[in-house]
């Protein structure tokens, strides 16, 4: 596993000739794309105190329901988490993103390592390169972190995101309950999947870029977890999804956190909850900040459909462990769906 070393956006974004953009940065295809601007268009909004509340709970959970079967990403609002943990979570990003490039090295990727400051899935010298650099860290186990690269956060950063960790896990965990039920399974089942259950965080940084049409700061793709959930840093836009083959932006909603469906919730449901594409685009005149919580299995379960679910039907995807999974995608160029669909079967017709 691991990344191709990449130069670091945020330096490069201050010194390159606004004029044009760097070749390996640009991407042809963006002039070409469709995306629903008008607003007309929206992710759905899921109230997460209604999900809890029992005069609620049975309507709000079919409008989860719905979310996870139709878009596969929603808006929760109304979470748990502590909105002054939130703030002071954003805060620590900002400031982390803002200390001299050669501080922000300490915490620089190893080569084969997938924690630490730089960039993900460049496999190649002549791929396209994303308008991003980012910091990626394990959140739980806490047996699973890097402490050396954690003990090189700053002291605030570093507290902030633990308390982060915790409050976040526990949205997910009682989202993917709730998701349990829906699907008609009893909550051992997931839940015993969840057990010791993988976290990771990946917090990007966006540079502005003069010409933004030209790149992509996150190449289209799907995660490979279970349950991801965003927090937008600052107000600026620039994550979309994809919908019936147009790109509808998401405008983020100060305090609420954005849940998507994972790869590998696709394959335990044999498809009736899909992963869906999507991608951040940049700003020409701010940054843009967030830092998705990426939920997964432990590492002991094997990833495939749930034989709960699947009751005499086809089989859509294989079944593998989770650590040679988890390999598979990390070392894979980010193209759409693409590595979900290296993980399906051959049906024969």
């Amino acid at each position: 596993m691991g990344s191709l070393p990449v130069a670091n956006v945020q330096a490069l974004a201050g010194t390159y000739d606004k004029d044009e953009v760097p070749p390996r940065y640009e991407r042809p295809e963006r002039m070409s794309d469709h995306v629903i601007c008008d607003g007309s268009v929206e992710i759905p909004l899921i109230d997460f105190h209604r999900l809890l509340d029992p005069e609620s709970s049975v309507d709000e959970s079919a409008n989860l329901d719905r979310a996870c079967e139709e878009w596969g990403f929603f808006q929760l609002i109304n979470h748990t988490v502590p909105a002054e943990l939130i703030e002071r979570m954003k805060v620590d990003i900002v400031e982390f993103f803002m200390l001299p490039l050669e501080t922000k090295n300490r915490l620089a990727q190893q080569p084969g390592q997938l924690e630490g400051y730089g960039q993900l899935f460049v496999v190649s010298e002549e791929q396209k390169l994303d308008w991003a650099d980012m910091l990626y860290l394990s959140g739980q186990p806490v047996c699973n972190r890097n402490m050396k690269l954690w003990q090189e956060l700053p002291v605030s950063f570093r507290t902030t995101l633990d308390k982060y960790s915790l409050e976040v896990k526990k949205v997910a965990d009682c989202l993917l309950g709730v998701m349990a039920k829906n699907l008609g399974l009893k909550p051992e089942v997931i839940n015993a999947q969840c057990h010791d259950g993988i976290q990771s965080f990946r917090i990007n940084y966006y540079p502005p870029c003069l010409h933004s049409e030209k790149v992509l700061g996150f190449s289209q793709h799907s995660d490979a977890d279970l349950l991801t959930l965003v927090l937008q840093v600052n107000q600026v836009q620039g994550l979309q999804v994809k919908k019936n083959c147009s790109w509808v932006p998401v405008k983020p909603l100060h305090g609420a956190l954005v849940v998507n469906v994972g790869d590998i919730f696709e394959i335990f449901t044999n498809g009736r909850y899909r992963s869906i594409e999507h991608r951040a685009i940049v700003n020409k005149e701010q940054e843009r900040l967030s830092i998705a919580a990426f939920h997964s299995p432990n590492i002991d379960t094997m990833i495939g459909p749930l034989r709960e679910l699947v009751k005499g039907a086809d089989e859509i995807y294989k079944t593998m462990d989770h650590e040679n999974f988890m390999r598979l995608f990390f070392s894979s160029k980010l193209d759409g769906k693409s590595f979900l669909d290296c993980m399906k079967l051959k049906i024969p017709q």
